[in-house]
């Protein structure tokens, strides 16, 4: 079987969410699968020495024109966030959780948490607000507040973070098909190119 497109990000970042919406489209066009794998980059910063993008200076400033813009650019609904960035720990553990079940349907509740924070300005690093999103697509809302508290299912995000640390993963987004490594929203077109061809 062709391997699936591993798809890193972080629910904090922009370019993530955009990319979000856009993987899918390219893989299907080139009969693969995506393996989506949220990460803590908060994780990856301490190893790779990175920063969250607002607080450095000049990128920081440059980010927040370019990224209502390729907002715009995509047609993807944005709206910047009140409070920004945000930790992912809540929503990556509903997705993990989720996705020990059913893949499909993580994949879906993480685009409902994307929407829920960069379109809608909810705080998905509430557990309450990340519960409230899943129950709005029917995930029981105790069974899901009991599994964000249970301290197996915290430790998940941790290990997908140290694994795709361990893969080379550096920021968000991040893909990895065939063995060959993507940075950035930005980087999807060739990646689409490198899947037709396979080189460039």
């Amino acid at each position: 079987m062709t391997a699936p497109i591993d798809f890193y990000f972080d629910f904090s970042s922009p370019y993530g969410y955009f990319a979000a919406h856009r993987i899918g489209a390219v893989a299907k066009a080139h009969g693969r699968e995506v393996v989506w794998h949220p990460i803590l980059l908060g994780l990856v910063f301490e190893v790779s020495g990175g920063r969250p993008l607002p607080s450095v200076p000049m990128k920081g400033d440059y980010s927040r024109v370019d990224v209502p813009r390729t907002a715009r650019f995509h047609g993807i609904a944005y709206r910047h966030p009140s409070k920004f960035p945000v930790s992912g720990q809540a929503p990556c553990r509903a997705y993990y959780w989720l996705a020990q079940r059913d893949p499909a349907f993580a994949q879906r509740l993480a685009l409902a948490l994307f929407h829920a924070f960069f379109a809608d300005d909810r705080d998905i690093s509430s557990p309450q607000m990340t519960v409230d999103v899943a129950a709005e697509m029917g995930v029981p809302g105790p069974e899901l507040t009991l599994a964000l508290a249970d301290p197996a299912v915290k430790e998940l995000p941790r290990v997908a973070s140290r694994r795709a640390i361990d893969k080379g993963v550096f920021g968000s987004p991040y893909f990895i098909v065939d063995g060959e490594p993507f940075w950035g929203n930005d980087r999807i077109e060739q990646l689409d190119r490198w899947l037709g061809s396979g080189s460039f």
